[in-house]
């Protein structure tokens, strides 16, 4: 009994792999789930086994990216740096989304978000809604500690940066050159790092990167 279960774990993380892959370069309505079975080698049947319809398989990606961006945040707020060195750590998870040639997977689904099942779209909007609160707390830290400007409202500046963010994503996946992501985010970083503190910035989101393609799954 313990083996079998351990075989559906695995299978049904194989198809999340994979599913969350399509997404990341595809979007959610331009796969199917002939796609992931051809690829893993199974049924659809078996891909229906493990998740009902098309809508638990997002369900499921979602629950998963989140929990696993989440414990990424939580990482950089238990880091011990100060805000601007954790702004870049921040800007840097989408970096190596980035060079694996994948977009953030909630920035894709946004992007199919009117034709997305209610669940769906409503954890898309939570995904935000928590980083929006994350950035927000991680400005009023910096203007505390003196390394971020006092400019604007904390939550308004938040929203800027994940805009930004997504958006220099999508225009440099584009060309294929992870140098124009690392070049937006350099001077987005500019403009929010108090200057008094200059070696807080980010070495490696200031370093371009070819953007590449990967099979793996990882990180945001």
């Amino acid at each position: 009994m313990a083996v079998r279960a351990h075989r559906k774990t695995d299978t049904a993380s194989g198809i999340l792999d994979v599913a969350e892959r399509l997404v990341q370069t595809r979007g959610f309505n331009a796969f199917s789930y002939a796609d992931v079975a051809t690829e893993l080698g199974i049924t659809k049947p078996a891909l229906h086994y493990h998740f009902a319809g098309k809508a638990e398989l997002g369900e499921a990606l979602l629950a998963r990216y989140t929990d696993r961006f989440s414990h990424a945040l939580e990482t950089i707020g238990a880091s011990g740096t100060d805000a601007a060195q954790k702004l870049g750590a921040y800007v840097d998870l989408y970096a190596q989304v980035l060079a694996q040639d994948r977009m953030c997977l909630c920035g894709m689904l946004a992007a199919d978000y009117h034709t997305l099942p209610e669940p769906m779209r409503h954890a898309v909007t939570t995904f935000f809604d928590h980083n929006e609160s994350w950035l927000a707390d991680l400005i009023d830290q910096g203007r505390n500690d003196g390394s971020l400007r006092d400019d604007g409202a904390s939550q308004e500046v938040a929203r800027m940066i994940i805009g930004a963010l997504e958006g220099a994503m999508l225009v440099a996946r584009t060309y294929r050159d992870a140098a124009r992501f690392a070049s937006a985010t350099g001077r987005l970083l500019t403009e929010i790092i108090n200057p008094a503190k200059p070696e807080t910035t980010n070495a490696r989101t200031a370093r371009p990167t070819r953007a590449r393609k990967t099979s793996s799954s990882t990180g945001r």
